[in-house]
């Protein structure tokens, strides 16, 4: 039995609505129209709970600029503060476009942080080193082309041309923030939307580095994320590494949920095909609190 029973905060957590207004892909299952029904299903549970906010990790969209227009007015009818992160469909518009993408969906920049609770939560922009983010012709497009065939070279699991990485500035400010909140005795919970542990082909091309970056900092307590849509699940050097499955997967069955954090745990509340999680924070309070000591 745990002592309290209230949480020190609850967000709700959205991953991979990739609305279009097409045909399903029979072949790999993914109903694209349906997920208009789904989200407002998911914005009516989360009207009816006491959340902080509420975040999308990417894949609001599955193509066209125009998608946008359908499925962004749904969540108006939220109650709550909205935070969105892109993906890699996120950018299936036209290439004059691609630019606009982010004040699209209201993001006042591709990357950030907020603090609640003594907890800092990180958003990150995993599409800035890709092959389908920047605009034709952009110095990120072209390291993204040596970074995937240097990949390829290896044989690695994940050189594939829907994933991406974070540019050298990106990591360097994720350091520095993960730095600044160890000072502060933050703990952290860091967002992106594509995987980076357990080792899978839908990872980041640049997902060592980062799962060793969380290895250093003891008080980085999750890291979720959608892109994968089957979900996934790992833990590596105290830091649950949690991959939320994609709303867009079957004809009628929803995937969200809600993460309630405790002093101790973060309870992960599963709907649809999403699973139910208790991921214990002991590990990292007592040595959050000898650094915070030294």
């Amino acid at each position: 039995m745990h002592a309290d029973t209230s949480p020190l905060l609850r967000f709700g957590v959205i991953a991979d609505p990739q609305y279009a207004a097409v045909e399903p892909n029979l072949v790999l299952g993914r109903y694209y129209a349906n997920s208009l029904t789904k989200l407002a299903e998911a914005i009516e549970t989360f009207n009816a709970e006491d959340l902080a906010f509420v975040v999308t990790l990417g894949d609001i969209i599955d193509r066209g600029w125009q998608s946008f227009d359908a499925i962004l007015p749904l969540y108006d009818k939220l109650r709550h503060p909205k935070h969105f992160l892109l993906g890699n469909h996120d950018f299936g518009v036209d290439p004059e476009k691609l630019g606009q993408v982010f004040g699209r969906v209201g993001m006042p920049s591709p990357y950030q942080t907020f603090a609640m609770a003594d907890w800092r939560f990180v958003l990150i922009d995993g599409n800035e080193v890709s092959l389908f983010a920047p605009p034709p012709g952009d110095p990120r497009r072209t390291a993204a082309e040596t970074w995937i065939e240097t990949l390829k070279s290896q044989g690695a699991d994940n050189a594939h041309p829907w994933n991406a990485a974070l540019g050298d500035v990106q990591f360097a400010w994720l350091e520095e923030t993960l730095r600044k909140a160890e000072a502060a005795g933050e703990q952290v919970v860091v967002m992106g939307h594509y995987p980076v542990y357990p080792p899978n082909a839908h990872n980041m091309w640049d997902s060592q580095r980062i799962v060793d970056l969380f290895g250093r900092f003891k008080n980085v307590g999750a890291y979720f994320c959608g892109h994968n849509h089957d979900g996934n699940y790992g833990l590596a050097d105290g830091t649950h590494f949690v991959n939320i499955k994609g709303m867009v997967e079957t004809p009628d069955t929803t995937a969200y949920a809600i993460v309630e954090i405790h002093a101790d745990r973060m309870a992960i509340r599963g709907y649809g095909r999403e699973t139910d999680r208790t991921l214990q924070l002991e590990t990292i309070m007592p040595r959050l609190v000898v650094a915070a000591s030294r």
